[in-house]
């Protein structure tokens, strides 16, 4: 499948801002099931300074500086990938998930780049919640790719999707006791009960392309950014990537943007200004257009 992916963030203030700085994950990464033909970031008004750089886990980063007086600034990526369905070695998936955990044997192959996936990270506290709720899908000798996809069906089962429920800072602990959340809090969960047993999981930011209702046309900007988790497969040195928010496998509508420990690693957009506004508001619209 080929998209045009669009993503553009606009912040609006009640007075000048004098000095805006920041970071924004928006470029797609290249990978054995994606290729990326473009890609573009601009920011407006333009930036007195603008440079991308490769991060430690490999994501393109794109930095900017805009020092003119705005009080409206835009954020805005574009890109057109052609992605297809990810394959996966069966002996990896068939590995007893007690053997995929990179801390208890360093001399797995390639353990060390999963080791930091393995740690613990602040948005995805290890909680004996999170430990317990997982115990029930990693029983002894399980396969990892068995283990990891009873999981993700679980907490489809469990939790329901309610925008309202949790806000961008929400934790672990808020999740279960709602019961409910959103793709984000879903990842978190997810890596929350893996890592607690030791198992290496990526925290992963894209896009999912939207199907509409049949007979109904696209509504562009409809689609949003997108959060799921990728698990480390050993021997092969594969990562299995699910979707918790949607019970499946990633597949070629999932367009892969950046990875880290947790959100807080790969946000579209963050950083700081200097201003005297005293309130301000954020728009943002996302397409994901099949070409």
């Amino acid at each position: 499948m080929r998209y045009r992916v669009s993503h553009a963030t606009t912040y609006t203030y009640d007075d000048d801002v004098t000095d805006s700085l920041g970071v924004a994950h928006l470029v797609p990464r290249v990978l054995a099931s994606q290729r990326v033909s473009s890609t573009a970031v601009e920011v407006t008004p333009t930036p007195v300074d603008q440079s991308h750089d490769i991060d430690c886990y490999g994501n393109t980063a794109t930095y900017f500086q805009v020092t003119s007086a705005h009080q409206e600034l835009v954020v805005a990526g574009s890109s057109e990938v052609e992605v297809s369905m990810p394959a996966y070695d069966e002996a990896g998936l068939a590995t007893p998930w007690e053997g995929a955990r990179p801390l208890l044997d360093p001399t797995l192959p390639d353990a060390w780049l999963a080791t930091d996936f393995a740690l613990p990270s602040a948005a995805a506290q290890q909680t004996a919640e999170a430990h317990a709720y997982a115990a029930e899908s990693l029983l002894p000798g399980r396969p990892v790719g068995e283990a990891v996809t009873d999981l993700m069906h679980r907490i489809h089962a469990d939790f329901a999707y309610d925008a309202t429920a949790t806000t961008v800072t929400s934790t672990v602990e808020v999740t279960f006791r709602k019961r409910a959340g959103v793709c984000q809090d879903f990842a978190h969960l997810t890596i929350a009960c893996l890592r607690s047993h030791g198992l290496a999981v990526r925290y992963v930011s894209g896009y999912l392309a939207t199907q509409p209702p049949p007979g109904r046309e696209r509504i562009v900007g409809a689609d949003a950014s997108h959060a799921w988790v990728a698990v480390w497969l050993p021997e092969t040195g594969q990562w299995l990537a699910v979707d918790p928010t949607n019970d499946q496998w990633v597949n070629d509508r999932y367009v892969t943007v950046a990875w880290g420990r947790d959100y807080r690693d790969v946000p579209p957009v963050k950083g700081v200004i200097f201003t005297e506004a005293t309130k301000s508001t954020l728009k943002v619209s996302v397409d994901v257009a099949p070409v």
